[in-house]
């Protein structure tokens, strides 16, 4: 895998390193309380969580001002390498990374921590204290041209032999209709939840052909949930899947704007 999602080792060796932003999206009793990464700072996942329709530019993102507010006010720069991580198989800060990827961060400078908080607390110290930092200019501006995709996109390539459309949804809710020809793929399935660490790269491998999630296709996903869409768009862009998009629209609204769906009736 590529260093889209990097090791504990790999962060140890350049906590001190400028331009190295860690990035705590825990609440914020946790991060005070149980501790954090040493020199992290936390910008909790609420914050940058859209309400239930999101912002004007699409998907459930929360607005270029209010991202650009919380990242320069946690003192990021844009040119800044973030590293990310939660205490949930790192399917929360995914989104930070996805979030900012679409508001302009340079995607090679978006790390996500493999596995978590935990895991970190198990070989390397830890800290309570509140980083000094100051608060830096961080431009956002939604990128038009980025994996975000809009719901006629999808529509389009429904049919597309070339195009694999994947749910990452539960059983239950992909059972109970999806958009047509889409296979399901469980973040779950990702990761090692004893370990708390993404699973080994040709364990990944496999499981993805299997699906028919393969490199040379290009691959859509979708979901209920963005936090779920991310994690799965950070892990398959460090296996380095190229041609990459996602669509966060509901498969309410892909109904109501004319969209079929199929169930496993």
């Amino acid at each position: 895998m590529n260093d889209r999602v990097v090791g504990v080792e790999w962060l140890a060796e350049r906590l001190e390193t400028e331009g190295v932003a860690v990035v705590d999206v825990r609440d914020a009793w946790e991060y005070d309380g149980i501790g954090h990464v040493p020199g992290a700072v936390n910008v909790p996942f609420d914050t940058f969580r859209a309400d239930e329709h999101g912002a004007a530019e699409a998907g459930m993102l929360p607005g270029a001002g209010v991202f650009a507010e919380l990242m320069g006010s946690a003192g990021i720069a844009p040119d800044d390498d973030v590293v990310a991580y939660d205490d949930t198989h790192g399917v929360f800060a995914a989104r930070l990374l996805v979030t900012a990827e679409l508001y302009g961060h340079d995607p090679h400078r978006l790390h996500l921590l493999d596995g978590d908080y935990s895991v970190w607390n198990r070989s390397e110290p830890t800290a309570t204290d509140v980083p000094e930092g100051e608060p830096v200019e961080y431009p956002a501006k939604f990128r038009a041209d980025g994996p975000l995709i809009e719901r006629e996109t999808v529509e389009a390539a429904v049919d597309d032999p070339e195009t694999v459309v994947v749910d990452t949804r539960e059983p239950h809710e992909y059972e109970e209709g999806h958009i047509p020809g889409a296979v399901r793929l469980d973040w779950r399935e990702l990761v090692d939840t004893d370990a708390r660490t993404i699973r080994p790269e040709p364990a990944l491998r496999d499981l993805l052909e299997e699906r028919g999630i393969v490199p040379g296709k290009r691959i859509i996903l979708y979901c209920n949930t963005a936090r779920r869409i991310s994690h799965t768009y950070t892990v398959l862009r460090a296996l380095g899947y190229s041609d990459l998009s996602f669509y966060e629209g509901s498969l309410t609204e892909w109904e109501r704007e004319g969209g079929a769906l199929e169930t496993d009736d």
